[in-house]
C-alpha cells in the first residue's frame, strides 16, 4: 500500500518523506514517554513471543480448516491456552517465582557464620524525619523521600526541597534549590540553615516535563539502554570533589527466559540552574554521566555508599526461599521457605539501611551501609526471625545471610515486637501511638554478642495515616530477641544503651548462661582516698564514743560505791 502511494508522484512522495521525518522526531523526543512500554515488552518477551507464536498457529489453523466443528474446536484450544497462561503466569504468580528464581541462581551469595556489630544508630525512623521536614517548608515546596548515605563521613538524612506536585506552573519553571541534610544518629534533628544547604538542580523528582529526573535520565539512555534499564530511588550526596549531586540508581533487567532486575549502575547528575542550553542538552541528549558497576569502585563517594535500589534488593533476600530448593516454596513444601515481612502501609517496609561493622568477622565485607532484612517462615502465624539478610547498599555484586534457624536460636522477628512493645507500656494509648521501624541493634554486651531490635514509638495522625509526629526526643525501646523483654532507652544517652540493658536483664542472663557480673566500676584515686578518710572519721567517731561510754561508766561505779 506504501509503495503504491509513493508511486503516484512527487507529491506524495514528499508527504511520505515529511511523515517519516515526523516519526523519527517523534521516536527521537519522546522516548522518555514510550519508554515503559519498550520495558513492559522487555520484562515479558518470552511471555509475548509465546502468546504471539500460539494466535499464530491458531489463526492459521484456523483459515485453513474449512469444519466448523474444527473451527469451533481452534477457538476452544486457544481460548483454553490463553486461559491457562493467564491463571498459572500471573493469578498463581508463577512468572514471578520463576523470575526470583532466575535472581537466585543468580546471586552471589555467601553464608556467615557470626553476626556483624551495629555502629552509628540511627535515632529517628525515616517517616519521622519526613515529617518534621516537611513542617518546615513552605506551601509551594515539597521534600522528596529521606535517603540514608554518607556525607562527609557520616551517616546523614538527605532529601530535596523541591517546587511542590500541587501547584503545575511550580514545576514547571522552577528549580530544585535547596537540600536537607541531618545527621542520623541525633535524636535532636534540627532542619534550620545550617543543615539546609543552597544547591540549584535544573531537575527534579517533582518537577515536569523534561525537568523531571526520571525523564532527563531515561533521554541519557543509548537505544539498546532503553530496553534493559530503567531510572529506579534519586539519591542526595556529596562527589569526590565536595559538590552536591543527584545520583539516580538504575535498574538492569537480565535474562530471556523470564527475565529478573539487578544493579545497572547509577547515573550522576551535576547541580547547575536552568538555562536554554541545557534546555537543549535535557530535551536531545537527557541528563547525567553513566557510571557502571564496575567502574564505581573508581569514585570513592560511591563506595560503602548507599545507591542500590530496594526493589532489587527486596528481590535478592526474597529469594532465599529457595535455598531448600526450587519446590520448596511451592504450597504442598515450605519447610524452609520464608518471606519478608509485610509492614502496615503506613510505615516503613524492609529493608532497613544500616551501618554494619564487619571488621570482626573475618569475611572480608566492608564496613559501612547496608541494606538489612529480617526473613520470617512463610506462614501468617509464625514471626520468628529465620534469616538475617546483608546486602551492600552501594550495589556490590554480593549477600551475606546468617541462618538463625538452623543453629536454632530461637530468635523472635520483626512481625513479633509491635505487641511485644505495646504489652511492656500499657498506659500508651496504642490506638494513636504505635511503635515503628524495628531495626537491628547488635552489640557484644555481658561477654558475647547479642541481638535486639531498636523501634521508636511514633504518632499517627488520624486524619492522615502517613503523617507522623516527628518528636525530637523519642521515645525507644530495645527488644531483646532471645529472651522477649523489653528496655525503655534514653534517647540522648546513646552511650547508656548497653549499660541499661544490663541493669535489667543481667540477673536472667546469669541464672541462664551462667555468665560473670560485668560492668562494675572501678574507683578512681580520689574516690578510693575519699573512702580511706570517711573510714578514718568513721573511726574517729566511733573512738570518741568509747571514750564518752567509758567516762560516764566511771561516773556510774564512784556513784555507786558512794552508795
Amino acid at each position: 500500500m506504501m509503495k503504491t502511494y509513493w508511486n503516484k508522484g512527487a507529491k506524495q512522495k514528499k508527504k511520505v518523506i515529511f511523515f517519516i521525518i515526523i516519526l523519527l522526531g517523534l521516536l527521537f523526543f519522546l522516548r522518555d514517554d514510550y519508554q515503559p512500554a519498550l520495558l513492559f515488552v522487555r520484562k515479558y518477551i518470552f511471555i509475548i513471543l509465546v502468546c504471539f507464536i500460539m494466535l499464530f498457529l491458531g489463526v492459521r489453523n484456523f483459515r485453513k480448516s474449512a469444519s466448523t466443528g474444527k473451527r469451533l474446536g481452534i477457538l476452544f484450544i486457544v481460548t483454553l491456552f490463553f486461559g491457562a497462561l493467564y491463571f498459572v503466569c500471573f493469578h498463581y504468580h508463577m512468572y514471578d517465582y520463576m523470575k526470583t528464581y532466575n535472581v537466585y541462581n543468580n546471586l552471589n551469595r555467601f553464608e556467615i557464620v557470626e553476626l556483624p556489630l551495629t555502629q552509628n544508630e540511627r535515632i529517628q525512623p525515616l517517616r519521622n524525619i519526613f515529617s518534621m521536614a516537611n513542617e518546615s517548608v513552605g506551601e509551594t515546596k515539597d521534600v522528596s523521600l529521606p535517603h540514608l548515605v554518607r556525607v562527609d563521613g557520616s551517616n546523614q538524612w538527605t532529601m530535596a526541597i523541591q517546587p511542590t506536585e500541587k501547584y503545575v506552573w511550580q514545576g514547571i519553571k522552577d528549580n530544585t534549590e535547596e537540600v536537607f541534610s541531618v545527621s542520623s544518629t541525633t535524636p535532636f534533628p534540627r532542619f534550620s540553615n545550617e543543615n539546609r544547604i543552597p544547591v540549584t538542580f535544573s531537575i527534579g523528582e517533582s518537577l515536569k516535563f523534561s525537568r523531571n529526573t526520571y525523564n532527563a535520565v531515561v533521554q541519557r539512555l543509548n537505544p539498546w539502554m532503553l530496553f534493559n534499564y530503567e531510572p529506579s530511588d534519586t539519591y542526595y550526596m556529596k562527589n569526590d570533589k565536595g559538590a552536591w549531586v543527584q545520583v539516580v540508581s538504575l535498574i538492569k533487567w537480565k535474562g530471556f527466559f523470564f527475565p529478573y532486575p539487578s544493579f545497572g549502575g547509577v547515573m550522576v547528575v551535576d547541580n547547575g540552574a536552568h538555562t536554554f542550553s541545557d534546555y537543549l542538552e535535557r530535551v536531545t541528549i537527557g541528563k547525567g554521566t553513566y557510571i557502571s558497576p564496575e567502574e564505581m569502585k573508581n569514585y570513592e563517594f560511591l563506595t560503602k555508599q548507599n545507591t542500590l535500589s530496594e526493589k532489587v534488593s527486596r528481590l535478592q533476600a526474597e529469594s532465599l526461599k529457595f535455598l531448600g530448593g526450587f519446590s520448596d516454596p511451592l504450597p504442598w513444601n515450605m519447610k524452609s521457605a520464608v518471606k519478608i515481612p509485610v509492614a502496615p502501609k503506613d510505615q516503613n517496609a524492609q529493608p532497613y539501611v544500616t551501618d554494619f561493622d564487619f571488621s570482626d568477622t573475618k569475611i572480608g565485607a566492608y564496613s559501612g551501609l547496608y541494606h538489612w532484612f529480617g526473613l520470617e517462615p512463610i506462614g501468617d502465624e509464625r514471626t520468628s526471625l529465620s534469616y538475617s539478610v546483608f546486602i551492600p547498599a552501594d550495589g556490590t555484586n554480593q549477600l551475606y545471610y546468617y541462618d538463625h534457624a538452623s543453629k536454632k536460636e530461637g530468635y523472635a522477628g520483626v512481625s513479633a515486637m509491635p505487641l511485644k512493645v505495646k504489652e511492656s507500656k500499657k498506659e500508651y494509648d496504642w490506638s494513636s501511638n504505635t511503635p515503628v521501624e524495628f531495626r537491628p541493634y547488635i552489640k557484644i554486651i555481658a561477654g558475647r554478642k547479642r541481638m535486639f531490635f531498636l523501634g521508636t514509638v511514633s504518632t499517627i495522625s488520624n486524619s492522615n495515616p502517613e503523617q507522623f509526629d516527628g518528636s525530637a526526643t523519642p521515645d525507644l525501646a530495645l527488644v531483646d530477641s532471645e529472651y522477649r523483654d523489653v528496655v525503655w532507652i534514653n534517647a540522648k544517652k546513646p552511650s547508656t544503651w548497653n549499660e541499661e540493658i544490663y541493669k535489667q536483664l543481667n540477673e536472667a542472663w546469669r541464672s541462664s548462661e551462667h555468665i560473670n557480673i560485668y560492668f562494675e566500676k572501678e574507683n578512681t584515686v580520689l574516690e578510693k582516698n575519699r573512702q580511706i578518710l570517711d573510714s578514718i572519721q568513721l573511726l574517729s567517731a566511733q573512738q570518741k564514743k568509747v571514750r564518752d561510754i567509758q567516762g560516764l561508766q566511771r561516773q556510774i561505779d564512784s556513784i555507786e560505791m558512794d552508795k
